[in-house]
Order: C-alpha cells, then structure tokens, then sequence
C-alpha cells in the first residue's frame, strides 16, 4: 500500500475519488464520510495550500454530486507509546497546530459545495494522544468525530500493553464521548463497552466486508442497543446492500441464527437493516439526510420494479438499483451514472500511469 501510496499526485486522487464516488452512487450510497488521510507531497514536503488534496476530494464530489462529509485525518504518531511513525506514513502526518492549520483549508475547500459538512478524525489511540484529541476538540466544536477503534486484536494488545485499558474502555474514560462521535470498526468490545458505547450515543460505524477482507473479526451486532450505520472502508467491494448483507450474515454464522438482526419476530431484516443504517449513516455523517422529512435532502434510491428491500440486500444487491437522486438531483439513470464515461476514462489513464 505505501509504495502504490508514494506515487500519488494530486490528480491522482481526484480521478481515483472520483471513480470510487461514482461506484458509491451507483451501488447505493447518496453521502460519503471520507477519512481523509493523505495530506502532502510523496516525499512528506507540505504542499503550499494544506488543503490541496482535499480539495482534489471536494473536485470528485462535485463532479460526481455525492453528499460530502469531509474528515482530515489526524495522525502524528506511529504506534502507542507514542512510537516514531514509519517512513510510509509521512503523507498523513501532522502535529496539532499544522493541523489546525488543515482544518482551515479543507472548510474553505468544501465551501463550494452544497450542503457539505466538515468534522474531525483522530485517526486512533496508537496514532494521537490524549492531549492532541483535546486540544482540537476545544478548537472545534462542533461536527463529526470519527475515530478507528478495537478494529483488531493487536490494537487491543497494544493498547492494554501501553496503558492497562483497552481501546474503547480508554476513549470512553478519556474523551467526551457522545451523539457526533463515530466508533469506527469497534469490532472487539467486551460487554460492558457495548453498553457504554450504546449509552454515549456514538455511532458505531461498521465496515463489515473490509473486517471480513481483512480477517479482523465479527462486531457483535445481537444485543447491541446502540446506533450504528455501514460504509466502505478499503473498497475492496463498494456496496451499500452488500456490506448490510454481511453484517446479517456474521451474525448467523457467529451466533448460529437467522435473521438476527430483524427487531422483532415477523419484521422484514431487509427493511430492518436499511432502517437501522439510514438513521446511523445520517448521525455519522453530521447531515439532514435518510428520511423524508421536511427539512431532510431529497437523496433517494429507486431500485427495480417489483423489488422489495429484503430483495435488494439478500438477493439482487446493486443491481437492482435502477435511479438515484441527490439533493433534488438526478445523478444514476438506468444504473448508471450520468459521468460514468469521463470519470471511468480519466480513472483508466491514472492506472495506466501508475502501473506504468
């Protein structure tokens, strides 16, 4: 990843986010919480405007018409200690007042959009401190507040090794934790953390194909009484049905059940799913979007004729999305996007470049 990762310039990026938004839209998803980490030049030089890559993102949305949440990536140290940060990390890095600095740029870089949002995203307890999440809370606060935790085994070891608490147990004892928080992964909680975590009124924000891609474990979704949404974390398959379809079907497999994840006997999962992860995605994402509802986005999803939602997430999947509309716009016809053709060539000729 970081050697692909050194290559990239900044219209690299705006082509590779564009291709990725418009996979995003036409697979189900109307707004994007992106954890933006990549920040300077290849060789870690900062570039003249902090901002540069993240209005290449701001570019991709306009081009594309996502909803945007943009969440600039703080990340200082290389492990829990701290530890020195690697040499392929040197693109993401940051100390808190550089990147007070980037928080800045990227709300003048998202201005030009419609209904874009901005937040704040620690990238972990291994890559910042106590302080440097306080310090830019106090700076800004308000919007999201995304944060990677308990994603896998060895964050939980390191963690306990480092301090004696595991990751969740010490967010929650060290950080304000509330309603514009999201715990992304959170997949390894004991009990009492869920309940915790539930109580708080964060999102827990579930990447269930990439946890299982990655071998990272099952977050226990049964008796879980908090909110929670899904997205796309390594792309490795975008799709909004798929990663619903996942999460269901972890917890059959873990727990040896069906539809468990349905909120009471009878109910349609499908419906229960999608319910559960419109609410969750809107609070993550710090936006008036997933109802219909006066004052909500007109973002909507058309899917094919005759197709129920138990359909869309357990049979058909994307296909079966047919229109999508956001704020009032239409940006998916017949399946496709409206800049499919431009978006996929500049996406092709990036590639070819850099496999080149």
């Amino acid at each position: 990843m970081y050697g692909f990762l050194a290559r990239l310039e900044p219209e690299d990026v705006e082509a590779i986010a564009a291709q990725a938004m418009v996979e995003m839209l036409e697979r189900g998803f109307t707004a994007l919480a992106e954890f933006h980490y990549l920040h300077h030049a290849p060789d870690g030089a900062r570039y003249a405007n902090p901002a540069e890559m993240a209005e290449r993102v701001a570019a991709a949305a306009a081009q594309t018409g996502i909803g945007l949440t943009l969440l600039p990536v703080l990340y200082t140290h290389g492990g829990f200690g701290p530890l020195r940060p690697s040499e392929g990390q040197r693109r993401f890095l940051n100390g808190t007042d550089e990147y007070l600095r980037l928080l800045d740029a990227s709300r003048r870089a998202i201005a030009p959009l419609e209904d874009a949002r901005l937040g704040f995203a620690p990238h972990s307890l291994r890559a910042v401190t106590d302080e440097q999440i306080g310090a830019v809370l106090a700076a800004f606060p308000d919007g999201p507040v995304h944060i990677h935790v308990a994603e896998q085994m060895a964050e939980v070891e390191g963690c306990v090794a480092w301090c004696g608490q595991r990751p969740l147990e010490r967010l929650l004892a060290t950080q304000p934790v509330g309603r514009r928080w999201c715990a992304v992964h959170a997949t390894h909680m004991t009990a009492e953390e869920a309940a915790a975590l539930a109580g708080s009124g964060a999102v827990a924000g579930l990447c269930p194909i990439t946890e299982a891609n990655l071998g990272d474990g099952i977050f226990n979704a049964v008796g879980y009484t908090g909110t929670w949404g899904v997205g796309s974390d390594s792309n490795v398959e975008i799709t909004a049905p798929g990663e619903l379809r996942m999460l269901e079907y972890g917890q059959r497999l873990a727990h040896r059940g069906r539809n468990l994840l349905a909120r009471a006997e009878g109910n349609s999962t499908g419906e229960d799913l999608y319910a559960a992860a419109l609410a969750g995605g809107a609070r993550a994402c710090g936006r008036a979007i997933g109802s219909i509802a006066v004052g909500a986005r007109a973002d909507l999803v058309w899917l094919a004729p005759g197709s129920t939602l138990d359909d869309y997430v357990f049979v058909a999947g994307a296909s079966a999305v047919r229109e999508v509309i956001v704020a009032g716009r239409p940006v998916v016809a017949a399946g496709r996007h409206i800049a499919r053709e431009a978006v996929a060539a500049r996406f092709a000729r990036t590639v070819a470049r850099l496999r080149g």
